[in-house]
């Protein structure tokens, strides 16, 4: 890798190119685009976040295919760029991530976005260098997907958008095959790091400035399982991060119900740096739509979890997923997934529609939900949720919370950052308190976020 970008180096040597890099999708995508940024800062680009693109050299699209609305987005994108491109022919528009491994996405740009230069996949990232050299040195368009991974995933030292802050890949890849989820045929099957480079990384990191780690996996509850050497399992890991020096915060996501362990439970009790904050997606309250979407848990497993959790760790804070809208899904299966909220109180969630995925088992189902239903739906739930919500961020009302200062707003004179509960909060100080944790009192509570005013020096 390193003898291409050398080699994109010189091709653009004295020139000042600049590049744009759009995200969609999760937080591995996010993570997967500061590698990529990291690369194309080796290569010579400065990178820009110009949102009208006026003089950009080089845009680049890390794609996400879990929902319709961000291929809708690209492909929109892509018809402004194609105009952008007949005024500026040097112009390189490069696609990447998870909807690049899809079959009937190639065939379109092959068919229709001839002008696209760069195409590459999820399991090949690392070649980016090597495809735009071989774009910038033949001007023809460079299409490259792995259908599976080569062992080619090792980590980057990179570039973060965060100096504070960052995100550490433990493992790629899902097993579960949810009836609604396209991952596991983009991401691959499920492949945990050796613990010792994960160290070794987040040691770097932490000596670079790094305050807070986040783990990241498709289910990070399953890491070490596939290990045939030095096997541990996450909790485990968890212990073993958390007695790195100067290391001050863990987050972790995501964690799929049906493979939370009492071990993991303990661990988030007892590790001081693991922040109280759990996302344990749910998708539906209904033991019919759970079944076919294969989850492999019930509604009643569900809750004895919560119940569990809630026993062991004092205050922590419940996130989740929900779907709504799944095939055959009936007016008392939407109100189970109601009951179901109403008895957890989530304090907060990422609620969702459902997007019909091609190459799914779901996708093939009959019964699909009359839009106008799922949008009724939908907007009770966002009612119900907010309710809750905000009920949950009143108690925080009072309360000296722990901030590590994220960003300050200029145009409104604000700090923003988050708790160990990853509640957003907003309070007034100066700038030079970003990237470190200070003691706030909050003073009132919003439905998504909480104000505070900082105390102490």
């Amino acid at each position: 890798m390193d003898y291409y970008i050398d080699k994109v180096f010189d091709l653009n040597f004295g020139k000042k190119k600049t590049a744009k890099i759009n995200t969609f999708g999760c937080q591995m995508n996010a993570h997967d685009s500061e590698k990529l940024c990291d690369m194309l800062l080796k290569m010579g680009y400065k990178i820009t976040d110009d949102k009208n693109n006026n003089d950009v050299d080089l845009v680049l699209f890390n794609t996400c295919c879990v929902r319709e609305n961000p291929e809708d987005k690209l492909f929109g994108n892509l018809g402004y760029f194609k105009n952008k491109k007949k005024l500026k022919p040097d112009l390189k528009i490069i696609l990447c991530g998870c909807m690049m491994q899809q079959k009937h996405i190639i065939e379109k740009i092959k068919k229709s976005y001839d002008f696209v230069d760069v195409v590459f996949g999820t399991f090949n990232a690392h070649k980016f260098p090597e495809l735009l050299f071989n774009n910038l040195v033949t001007n023809s368009q460079i299409i490259d997907i792995w259908k599976e991974n080569k062992n080619h995933e090792e980590e980057i030292y990179l570039t973060r958008k965060y100096f504070f802050k960052a995100s550490v890949n433990i493992i790629y890849g899902c097993n579960n095959f949810c009836s609604y989820c396209i991952v596991p045929y983009v991401r691959g099957r499920e492949r945990s790091r050796n613990f010792n480079e994960i160290l070794d990384e987040i040691k770097k990191l932490v000596d670079d400035g790094v305050k807070e780690i986040m783990l990241l996996g498709q289910n990070v509850n399953s890491y070490g399982l596939d290990l045939k050497e030095n096997k541990i399992n996450f909790a485990e890991l968890l212990f073993k991060v958390n007695n790195i020096n100067g290391l001050e915060r863990i987050r972790f996501m995501t964690s799929h119900p049906k493979d939370l362990s009492d071990d993991l439970i303990f661990a988030i009790r007892d590790l001081n740096k693991v922040c109280k904050h759990l996302h344990l997606p749910v998708q539906s309250g209904s033991n019919r739509i759970l079944k076919l979407m294969n989850r492999k848990y019930t509604r009643e497993k569900y809750l004895d979890l919560i119940n569990k959790i809630k026993m062991n760790i004092n205050d922590i804070a419940l996130s989740t997923d929900i779907i709504v809208g799944f095939p055959s899904e009936t007016e008392n299966d939407f109100l189970e997934t109601i009951d179901l909220i109403k008895k957890v109180e989530f304090n907060s969630a990422f609620s969702f529609i459902y997007s019909k995925r091609e190459g799914t088992p779901a996708a093939k189902m009959s019964e699909q939900i009359d839009s106008e239903i799922v949008k009724k739906r939908f907007g009770y739930l966002i009612k119900v949720l907010n309710e809750i919500i905000e009920k949950k961020n009143k108690i925080y009302n009072g309360k000296v919370e722990k901030i590590l200062v994220e960003e300050f707003d200029e145009e409104n004179k604000k700090l923003t950052g988050r708790n160990e509960k990853n509640m957003l909060v907003h309070f007034e100080s100066d700038k030079n308190l970003v990237g470190k944790i200070v003691n706030v009192k909050i003073i009132d509570a919003k439905p998504f976020y909480l104000i505070g005013q900082k105390i102490g020096s």
